[in-house]
């Protein structure tokens, strides 16, 4: 429904009425994410401050008006739709890189800030940002940080829960509260900034966050490698991580997903394994040529089919070409997709395909999976077409079977996307019933009136 006019007038006293957003194609543009879940909301609000954002929290509590913070809106789990209405905040105008401390290697950014805009400026001055999604190139810093996103490199680095050691973040009372700092070290508040990474926006309002950096690595190396079998991948990760190479990437692609990328590039890539690994190295040019030898023998002693070091930086590009296309490559297969992320030890990841591939068998749809096999995120793809309503029920009962299997292989429901709404109901099964109770105290306590993002994480 519209925003009430007394609601408008209020955010006019706070907030520039030219930023207050009521247009139905402004509303249209923000009622939509990653995934295909739509909502339109009542307003948006876009703010340039935490002053800002800390007066449009106090007129939505008086008003009782939900408040759905959003970034880029590339989220994969519907954390940023605004399902209950209300006010979506949007914090694309603050987008300023504030400080890049070379010395303390640390940077401090606004919340919409890109993140391959921030990787860009930090390489420049010779430093690294390592938490690199899919999504880089439109996700922004706040949005990664509300997720808990991480990407490929995290099996060397981490995910950006590794990397914030600071936070400004505005509470549903407006409150404009500091946490952590910029040592690389936890403070002694307990570490409750990271009480906020990966809440979605259901806690507090992100304004301002600071980074860790770390040196460049002065040189990479990319091995691509293929498997008749996905045991003898699993194998070869375990030989790779044995021989004390840990690689800055080690990503898979099955057969499905290979098939469908190759349909849309056509670029030589191997569709008959069941498994290719694509695994990159880093750090200065003679570490990396022994990684990458170690690497190519570790596969090969596993039972690798193929071996193939990229043999020049444009090569290397080229593979990951491949691994960065496979979302454009579903889309030629069907219109729509159900993009899931699930976690599991890397001794169950054979299993854990194998399930999915079952359940794409027994649901009668296509699964392509992909994912981080170095720490067990997998992302199994689940195509379909929306208007397809026989179809969709089939996707929703396969959603709730690669979740199961993911429990029964001691495994999480997510690894990187966030729970949003699309996982809000598994959650239970994946936690202990202490944990959700406490999950509540804290929602409860940081935002007594649920104006802050409701209906996400929590039912």
């Amino acid at each position: 429904m519209p925003a009430s006019s007394a609601l408008l007038a209020d955010l006019s006293r706070a907030i520039p009425p030219a930023r207050l957003l009521t247009s139905p194609e402004d509303l249209i543009v923000h009622g939509y994410d990653g995934t295909w879940l739509e909502r339109t909301p009542d307003l948006v609000v876009a703010v340039a401050d935490a002053d800002e954002i800390a007066a449009v929290l106090c007129v939505a509590a008086r008003h009782h008006v939900p408040v759905v913070p959003r970034g880029g809106g590339s989220g994969l789990a519907g954390g940023s739709v605004a399902f209950r209405g209300g006010i979506v905040l949007s914090t694309t105008l603050m987008g300023k890189i504030v400080e890049i401390d070379r010395e303390a290697l640390i940077a401090v950014v606004q919340p919409g800030v890109v993140n391959a805009a921030l990787q860009a400026a930090v390489e420049r001055v010779g430093l690294f940002y390592p938490p690199d999604p899919a999504s880089l190139n439109q996700a922004t810093i706040g949005g990664n940080v509300a997720t808990s996103a991480s990407g490929p490199r995290c099996l060397k680095y981490g995910g950006t829960k590794d990397y914030v050691v600071g936070l400004q973040v505005v509470l549903a009372s407006g409150e404009v509260q500091r946490l952590g700092g910029r040592s690389h070290q936890p403070g002694p508040d307990h570490n409750l900034l990271q009480t906020f990474i990966g809440s979605e926006g259901t806690l507090g309002v992100i304004s301002e966050v600071t980074v860790r950096l770390l040196p460049r690595p002065a040189s990479r190396g990319t091995v691509m490698t293929t498997f008749d079998r996905l045991e003898e991948a699993g194998h070869a990760v375990g030989r790779i991580l044995g021989a004390g190479v840990v690689p800055l990437a080690l990503e898979m692609m099955d057969r499905t997903t290979l098939r469908c990328v190759e349909d849309y590039l056509h670029s030589g890539l191997p569709v008959d394994c069941e498994a290719m690994l694509l695994i990159d190295v880093d750090g200065d040019a003679d570490s990396v040529a022994e990684q990458v030898a170690i690497v190519a023998r570790a596969c090969r002693d596993a039972g690798a089919s193929t071996v193939r070091p990229a043999e020049s930086p444009a090569d290397a590009a080229q593979l990951w070409r491949a691994r960065r296309s496979t979302s454009s490559s579903f889309g030629r297969i069907r219109p729509n997709k159900l993009g899931e992320d699930v976690s599991v030890p890397r001794s169950r990841i054979p299993a854990m395909v194998r399930a999915v591939q079952e359940i794409a068998a027994r649901y009668d749809l296509l699964i392509p999976l992909f994912g981080h096999i170095g720490d067990g995120n997998l992302h199994p793809n689940i195509l379909c077409d929306l208007r397809d309503r026989p179809e969709m029920v089939r996707v929703r009962e396969a959603a709730r079977a690669i979740f199961a299997a993911a429990i029964a292989n001691e495994g999480a429901i997510s690894g990187e996307h966030g729970i949003g709404v699309l996982k809000r109901e598994f959650l239970p099964d994946s936690l202990d019933p202490n944990a959700m109770g406490l999950m509540r105290r804290i929602k409860r306590a940081l935002d007594p009136e649920g104006i802050l993002n409701p209906g996400k994480v929590l039912i």
